[in-house]
């Protein structure tokens, strides 16, 4: 078994100050993987203390210093990618060829893109022909606490510390207890790249832990936070007194709407996308809203598509999907699964219960239920789980209509051939991401939701501004 337990902090691998072990369970056959150690508040503060004081010389080193860091950890993440692969296959059920893919390949892709728009961010700039003595300076926010979750690890770990040290920022990464694995791993990468001491610091812990203790720290000026609304609204009434910025991506119950004159292959691809990572995306595509001149042809495609996805540990090579991430989320599926059923819905894919021959394992059968209406649990709720649910509507209007009806606002997804109609539809939902016609967003595009998926966005341009501070000068000096 892997032993984890030591903290990244001030450039050190250190003990905790208080040993508290906690046991990576493997989902794929319910056993301990790895043993971690979660922190308390002498190593948040402890944490705090490295970031702070590395703070001042940090966010005064020139662009080009901190770029060549960036690189050099790029270059060590891409030759270790599939170390990376198999520390979150491990931890977090997903297939081992979808990790050293998908998965691990996402770090290194946002790595790529922040280098990108980094380059050619500018720091100083003229507020404009009007005002020729003013400028506006981007300023790093200060020592930021980064909560990050379990089912896209580097995704999400990438997505937070790249743009917070490219900025000057100093942070503290608190990953989550559930796979914290590739986190320890990417603390590894940023040591192999000798960023300077404090610049970044790991502490493994709870939500109610370290979590809370990041949040409410007075010495921390920003918390990033990626995870469920219900945390997202904890993390924020704990940050008030201290007023810092709160930057939050929470859930999301996606619409796909299917227009009757979609492609042949956009209820394959719907069923596929909600299925894929078993689920456990905040941007899945969950509810398939069908127009209903096809709907029946649609209930039928997504019954096969669901009964043709395998499942399987995620030690197998392959394109099955794994296992949940726990048992918690087992639980919790699988009463969703049952609250539809009670509700009426038609199942007519999946159902209660694990896959024929999976007794060990957090394993889901892939569900679909068809006949369902907006106001059921199973439509209005983030199951995160390999679980669609199909709604029949007539117009286009009542299409927007049901596809706004939720408190979430992250990724809603549109399938016709005709581009006015696309756009159209588009311009309606009330969500931070629209995709079209399978196209996926463009590396650098925003991340992010409107609503109780959270504020601020990630990614590209985007991403590091979330980090800064906008200073306006006036009488600036020629010089």
């Amino acid at each position: 078994m892997l032993d984890k337990r030591n903290f990244y902090i001030n450039g050190a691998w250190v003990s905790p100050a208080k040993a508290n072990d906690l046991d990576v369970i493997n989902p794929s056959n319910e056993e301990a993987c790895a043993v971690i150690s979660l922190g308390d508040q002498a190593d948040t503060d402890a944490a705090v203390s490295a970031a702070r004081a590395a703070f001042d010389s940090w966010s005064q080193t020139p662009k080009e210093e901190r770029l060549a860091l960036i690189e050099k950890l790029a270059d060590i993440y891409e030759a270790r990618n599939a170390e990376m692969g198999e520390a979150i296959s491990l931890e977090m059920g997903a297939p081992i060829s979808m990790a050293k893919t998908a998965q691990s390949g996402s770090g290194a892709f946002h790595i790529r893109n922040f280098i990108r728009a980094f380059k050619k961010f500018e720091f100083d700039r003229p507020l404009g022909n009007h005002a020729p003595n003013d400028r506006i300076l981007y300023e790093p926010i200060g020592v930021c606490g980064l909560i990050t979750p379990w089912n896209w690890p580097m995704n999400q770990v990438t997505l937070k510390v790249i743009p917070a040290l490219a900025t000057g920022c100093t942070v503290i990464l608190k990953p989550s207890e559930v796979a914290p694995l590739s986190s320890h791993l990417f603390a590894e990468f940023v040591e192999e790249a000798g960023f300077p001491a404090g610049v970044f610091n790991l502490v493994n812990g709870d939500g109610v832990g370290v979590g809370s203790q990041l949040s409410g720290h007075p010495d921390v000026d920003m918390i990033s936070f990626t995870g469920s609304t219900r945390a997202g609204t904890a993390i924020t009434k704990n940050s008030a007194d201290t007023v810092k910025r709160v930057a939050l991506e929470l859930g999301g119950k996606g619409a796909n709407i299917v227009l009757a004159d979609a492609d042949e292959k956009a209820v394959k691809r719907g069923v596929m996308h909600c299925m894929m990572n078993t689920g456990q995306s905040c941007n899945a595509p969950t509810r398939m809203l069908v127009e209903r001149s096809i709907y029946d042809d649609a209930v039928k495609m997504a019954t096969a598509v669901a009964g043709a996805t395998t499942v399987d540990a995620a030690s197998e090579e392959g394109r099955h999907i794994g296992p949940v991430v726990s048992e918690i989320q087992f639980n919790k599926i699988q009463a969703l699964i049952q609250k539809g059923i009670d509700e009426g819905a038609n199942l007519i894919a999946g159902g209660v219960g694990k896959p024929e021959g999976k007794d060990k394992g957090y394993f889901i059968r892939p569900t679909v239920f068809a006949d369902v209406n907006n106001e059921m649990a199973i439509a209005r709720e983030e199951i995160f789980g390999p679980v669609l649910t199909m709604i029949p509507f007539d117009t286009e209007e009542e299409a927007i209509k049901i596809a706004n009806d939720t408190v979430y606002g992250l990724t809603n997804y549109v399938q016709t051939q005709d581009p006015a109609k696309a756009n159209r539809v588009a311009r309606r939902l009330r969500s931070g991401m629209v995709e079209m016609n399978g196209t996926s967003r463009g590396a650098g595009a925003p991340f992010g939701g409107y609503k109780q998926s959270g504020n601020g966005r990630e990614g590209g341009v985007w991403g590091l501004e979330d980090f800064l501070e906008v200073k306006a000068v006036s009488g600036w000096g020629t010089e």
